[in-house]
């Protein structure tokens, strides 16, 4: 499995340069032209590219998955992919995307990446089988983890650190439930994000744009299905969602706060987690280490209870939720002194 991830890295890492000079070529780059951007010069975008040729390449060589799982999630990944370098250069809209990604999630449920049913916390029996639910469910889970990642992309190596962390997390729980060929995915997945890493941790020399923060999301999805969410564990719903705990709870936060501002769930803004450290004062290397800590923390407390060691799980996920309170406690007495200094002059 390592060798598998350590290939992958090193194509990923190997293809990134040559990615930069087809960006620059084809016009794909992220030109500056709102405050939400906190880079001052055009960008290269497509860097997701090269983290899909690290990660299939590896696939073909090492993964012993079965034939139409490979094929449900090469093509759905190709799709998805194509989607972001189109959106990276001419934007597709909301809509379109999203139909996209739907038709992405059909494929992989089709090949098998499928949510069948969920633990019954309370009944006698085991589980809960969800029948004719499970298509609807797994779609939603798909798109929705999907979009996830794409939300959090907002600072030099900030996606593509967490995508590894998280796909690490994931292999360690399908491992355990001794889904072998999940794990290795897993690995081959943390291996391509990691390698494109150094060429996108600040200061970036490429961003990794829909292309990669969308294909990254489909498959974090796929895996978490097939690796976490098909263990048989009275937590099979909670530990995956820790383990992608930093995009899920970051993109649930933003949908809660643009529907009490009666604003577009779509529309962009700066309140995310990232943005809230940022305004603090914190440069953007501390505010991606600070994210990365989150996300560890959070994956370590999902393996917690997993492992039924409750009071570790609960010790840890309370130092991840203060190193978060922190600074957005201290973003919000910013924006309220903020405020009142403005309506005194």
């Amino acid at each position: 499995m390592y060798i598998a991830a350590l290939f992958a890295f090193l194509v990923s890492f190997l293809t990134t340069p040559l990615v930069i000079k087809l960006a620059h070529h084809f016009g794909a780059l992220d030109i500056p032209k709102d405050n939400r951007r906190v880079h001052n010069k055009p960008m290269p975008l497509w860097g997701g590219v090269a983290i899909y040729v690290g990660f299939f390449l590896s696939m073909l060589i090492f993964s012993n998955i079965e034939t139409q799982k490979l094929a449900g999630l090469f093509i759905s990944a190709t799709l998805i992919l194509v989607t972001g370098m189109i959106d990276d250069v001419k934007d597709l809209g909301a809509k379109t995307k999203l139909v996209i990604q739907i038709i992405c999630a059909g494929i992989l449920v089709k090949a098998g990446f499928e949510i069948n049913y969920f633990t019954n916390f309370f009944g006698e029996s085991g589980y809960i089988h969800l029948g004719i639910l499970s298509v609807p469910v797994s779609i939603i889970w798909i798109v929705g983890v999907t979009n996830t990642v794409n939300l959090i992309d907002g600072l030099d190596g900030l996606a593509a650190g967490i995508s590894a962390i998280a796909a690490v997390t994931l292999g360690y729980i399908a491992f355990t439930n001794h889904r072998y060929d999940a794990a290795m995915i897993t690995l081959i997945l943390a291996g391509s994000s990691a390698g494109f890493l150094p060429h996108n941790f600040n200061p970036a020399k490429i961003f990794m744009g829909d292309t990669g923060a969308l294909f990254l999301g489909l498959i974090l999805s796929a895996i978490s299905i097939e690796g976490a969410l098909k263990g048989a564990t009275a937590l099979t719903v909670v530990v995956p969602i820790l383990a992608l705990g930093v995009p899920i709870f970051d993109t649930a936060f933003a949908i809660l706060r643009r529907m009490i501002n009666k604003r577009p769930i779509m529309e962009a803004d700066k309140g995310h987690l990232h943005h809230r450290m940022l305004s603090t004062g914190l440069n953007q290397r501390k505010v991606v280490l600070s994210m990365y800590l989150i996300s560890a923390l959070m994956g370590a407390g999902a393996i917690a209870l997993l492992k039924h060691d409750y009071i570790n799980a609960v010790a840890l996920l309370a130092i991840a939720a203060v190193v978060v309170f922190i600074p957005v406690n201290k973003s919000i007495e910013m924006e309220k002194k903020g405020r009142l200094n403005g309506n005194d002059g």
